[in-house]
């Protein structure tokens, strides 16, 4: 083999293991692509002496490979391209040694086309082409995570700040049924907007405004299916607790 040739074998080798253990490969101009690139050198040089690769390592290769094939999904195309396409898969994922490229694409080639539309290209050109594009999935899938985790953390510090908003204000379920079972009760008027919907124990109060701007009308049923429906007087404090109620547990 001649140095070229070796060179090429070696980056080759460096790149696929590189991928294999982070999702990516790193600049060439990197320390860790160098110590790899130096590293994958001393082994392809060990193997050419040796006059072959580890039988074993092929034969597991493979055997994941037509594993992956045979799990795969169908091809999606008309029946006769879909099967010729599947053949050129299953020849395809054992010429990869990767685990993670040979599932990435048995998961997202799944057009009989793009399997046959690349039906000649060269090994090297193919690998080359499914690493590049599995670096830009995995890049895609790192910032989709980052921004779920982000979206989380930004829920989480709302939920804790209006829990402590909730707390230094003293309000609570139990507060407001409190309240309102000590309120004044009035002739109940037609219900406008909803309030809030209060559950304690077993009761659950549904309070609305009304079309008088003096009453609020309040909807409870309780633990034996009983209801009941009555006006109470409104109070602009216990209006103002009952929307921060509401607004917390919507969110």
């Amino acid at each position: 083999m001649d140095l070229v040739t070796l060179r090429s074998e070696v980056a080759d080798e460096t790149a696929r293991v590189l991928l294999d253990r982070h999702g990516f490969v790193p600049d060439q101009d990197s320390d860790e692509w160098e110590e790899e690139y130096r590293r994958q050198f001393a082994l392809v040089k060990q193997r050419i002496q040796a006059g072959a690769a580890s039988p074993k390592s092929v034969a597991a290769g493979r055997a994941g490979a037509s594993r992956e094939a045979s799990d795969a999904p169908p091809l999606r195309g008309a029946p006769a391209d879909a099967r010729w396409a599947a053949t050129l898969r299953a020849a395809r994922l054992k010429e990869l040694q990767s685990t993670e490229l040979r599932r990435f694409l048995a998961e997202t080639w799944i057009e009989a086309k793009v399997w046959l539309d690349t039906r000649e290209v060269p090994a090297l050109d193919f690998r080359r082409r499914v690493e590049a594009e599995y670096q830009t999935h995995c890049r895609e899938r790192e910032r989709a995570t980052a921004a779920e985790a982000a979206a989380r953390r930004a829920k989480a510090e709302q939920d804790a700040a209006r829990t402590a908003k909730l707390s230094a204000a003293g309000v609570s379920a139990k507060s407001l049924v409190e309240l309102i079972d000590v309120s004044s009760r009035v002739r109940p008027a037609p219900l406008a907007e909803k309030l809030a919907d209060l559950a304690l124990d077993q009761r659950r109060l549904r309070v609305f405004a009304t079309t008088n701007p003096d009453v609020l009308l309040v909807k409870e049923s309780g633990p034996d299916h009983s209801r009941a429906e009555y006006g109470i007087e409104r109070d602009d404090g216990l209006v103002a607790d009952l929307k921060l109620f509401a607004d917390a547990q919507s969110a």
